[in-house]
């Protein structure tokens, strides 16, 4: 199903033929779907090796930014990330730049995953800690002459008040779509309260921009790698604190422990978990179930703290 206006089909028979018209030492191994996201579409190849297709061309930027400063940012950090290992170019067949990155092992965190299954964490506080540990590190990497600007200013990293106008419109729409449910009027509140504070104060920091679960990944539950930097950018660190909102209470509740973080920090951070849930149920509220109900848990979670 398409997410997009102007979205780019892939099939694994256009994969087969960019692969032997760009990169043949490749075009022969085994290949399968990998998963879809709301930016690319992906498929693994052969063990090792993972290719990432952008949903529309314009969503290509995100690959291109991944492919420059991934490799840069490596060095510094804990965990695993993306390695880059080919850039594909736009070609008749598919005309958007694409990628190959190294493969990495691992399962999403699931919090209902039974004991036998792969993203079964048994001690969400330790990833609530770990993913802490993360951010501290990513936040404390020099900038390297980077800057707020083009590919590196998304708007989680600037000002509340900048996004009001669609935030507002998006728990309207909630209103309608799961105001039965859930106390969109709470949401509004907690929407308010950010917007009624003063910028943030702290200094742009590189921002992953993204750490939802799905971003994460497990290994013997624990986290050991984050993925899909395709919002990566430069910024004010409040909005990375939203994460907190996606994860079980144990979870939350180290990750909050570990940084010592003013009260009008976490009521930015909240406003904008509220933000990201809004904008997500009503935008692909007929397009991406899966995406939805990943939307519909934060906003449990920002209704029970």
């Amino acid at each position: 199903m398409t997410l997009h206006q102007d979205e780019i089909t892939v099939d694994e028979t256009l994969v087969r033929r960019l692969l032997t018209q760009q990169c043949p030492q490749w075009a022969d191994l085994p290949l399968g779907p990998a998963g879809a996201g709301t930016e690319n579409t992906m498929f693994r190849l052969g063990e090792d090796l993972l290719a990432r297709f952008p949903r529309t061309v314009e969503k290509s930027a995100s690959l291109r930014k991944e492919r420059e400063w991934l490799p840069r940012l490596a060095p510094s950090l804990g965990l695993r990330i993306p390695a880059p290992v080919f850039a594909g170019a736009p070609s008749p067949a598919f005309p958007a730049d694409w990628s190959v990155f190294g493969w990495i092992d691992g399962a999403e965190p699931d919090a209902a995953a039974a004991a036998t299954e792969a993203g079964f964490v048994s001690d969400w506080a330790g990833l609530g800690a770990d993913l802490a540990r993360f951010v501290r590190e990513l936040h404390a990497v020099d900038l390297m002459g980077a800057n707020r600007a083009g590919e590196l200013s998304w708007y989680r990293g600037g000002d509340l008040r900048s996004c009001d106008g669609w935030v507002s419109e998006s728990l309207a729409r909630c209103r309608e779509l799961i105001g039965l449910e859930a106390d969109v009027a709470a949401l509004e509140e907690h929407w308010r309260a950010g917007l009624a504070l003063a910028d943030s104060p702290h200094p742009h920091v590189w921002l992953h921009g993204d750490l939802k679960p799905t971003n994460l990944l497990v290994e013997a539950g624990r986290l050991h790698a984050v993925i899909d930097f395709g919002a990566l950018s430069i910024g004010h660190p409040d909005a990375e604190h939203a994460t907190v909102w996606d994860l079980p209470s144990p979870a939350r509740d180290a990750y909050w422990n570990a940084f010592d973080l003013d009260e009008p920090t976490w009521t930015r951070a909240r406003a904008w978990a509220v933000a990201v849930a809004a904008s997500g149920i009503s935008y692909y509220w007929h397009t991406f179930p899966a995406f939805v109900a990943e939307c519909r848990t934060r906003v449990e979670h920002l209704l029970s703290t």
